[in-house]
């Protein structure tokens, strides 16, 4: 398959380019496409013979829900019911990355929610994104636009490099402002439960209701016979293709666990990969060393993970060591993606 690849620059629209991918979307192929979050891989979420080639494409388990992109806070057609929580949410949070789970209407077909009552749905801010679900006239049902199971891409390079050949069409703009996969808040329940930490986080979340919480299985390793009700929720995600080791513990502890790991694998004849931050960088003698930023802006460190996690790929290391963050705020989105990433291997110092 010939795919046709059109990159903006700065975010600025190419409406010419939007509208042939729109056809696409409407002619029941994929595009993948950027949001605020991760790039996109989308299909018409109403057609489901356009989603079950999303699932192709990217060798994704069948039974992995999708979400639906919309460009508009009205969704009356697309759920049974809109809880008053979820209304102030929306309000708060849309456009933005932030998904909700909503008890779906007969309208969505159930390949798009692998066979689940609930769907998931989100308003990407992203000028791009929402400007090709306008075009396209229907709601986009997209998970991350690469192959299951790799790090999401934040660059459209990544896109091409897993999935040119693979699609119609992709729309390449500039790289993903907040880096990791949207927050997931489920709305079926009461109070409403986190099953995806993001940008959005619980403290941001509980300003509109108190008693909103997060999932305890979210930072646990995936329990046997598990059917996820929301994406990442069931399989190793994110995963780079050498082994990745988490250390977690008091910093200084973390930096002579991770040197004495370092030394025993070069002497074995191992490359490895360690991912630092600014302030650790300089205290590792050996290795491929990449900072992921600074511990003082989470927010950069999580923007970074994914783009990282591919460069080691490119480097081809045998292993890969990483220090561990905070888990408040957006620090529970980047332990979370990691956790998953490592196979939850975590070595505690």
């Amino acid at each position: 398959m010939d795919t046709k690849i059109s990159i903006m620059e700065e975010n600025q629209i190419d409406y010419e380019a939007v509208k042939e991918a729109a056809k696409v979307i409407k002619d029941g192929g994929l595009v993948a496409f950027p949001t605020e979050t991760v790039y996109g891989l989308g299909a018409n979420a109403l057609d489901a013979n356009a989603v079950k080639k999303i699932f192709e494409a990217k060798g994704r388990p069948q039974d992995n829900p999708l979400i639906i992109h919309v460009s508009s806070k009205d969704i009356k057609e697309l759920v049974k019911d809109v809880p008053e929580v979820a209304e102030s949410i929306m309000e708060r949070f849309w456009p933005g990355p932030l998904t909700l789970i909503f008890e779906k209407s007969d309208i969505v077909p159930e390949r798009t929610s692998a066979g689940l009552k609930t769907v998931g749905i989100r308003m990407p801010s992203n000028p791009i994104a929402r400007e090709l679900i306008k075009t396209s006239k229907v709601p986009i049902a997209a998970p991350s636009a690469n192959i299951s199971g790799r790090p999401s891409p934040t660059e459209v390079s990544r896109c091409i490099e897993d999935l040119n050949g693979k699609i119609e069409y992709i729309l390449g703009g500039e790289c993903s402002e907040v880096g990791v996969e949207s927050t997931i808040v489920d709305c079926t329940v009461d109070p409403p439960c986190i099953l995806r930490p993001g940008a959005i986080t619980l403290e941001m979340l509980k300003a509109i209701d108190e008693r909103i919480y997060i999932d305890p299985a979210v930072m646990e390793k995936p329990k046997k016979g598990l059917k996820p009700k929301a994406p990442g929720m069931k399989y190793r995600h994110y995963a780079p293709k050498a082994p990745l080791k988490i250390i977690d513990g008091d910093i200084k502890k973390t930096i002579a666990k991770i040197n004495e790991m370092v030394q025993n694998y070069i002497d074995g004849g191992k490359k490895v990969g360690i991912i630092a931050t600014d302030e650790t960088f300089e205290f590792y003698p050996q290795g491929e060393i990449i900072s992921l930023g600074s511990r003082n802006n989470l927010e950069d460190v999580a923007k970074n993970l994914f783009e990282v996690l591919r460069i080691f790929d490119d480097k081809a290391v045998d292993i890969i060591l990483s220090e561990s963050f905070e888990e408040k705020g957006i620090g529970i989105a980047i332990m979370n993606r990691l956790k998953k990433s490592a196979g939850f291997d975590i070595i505690k110092v």
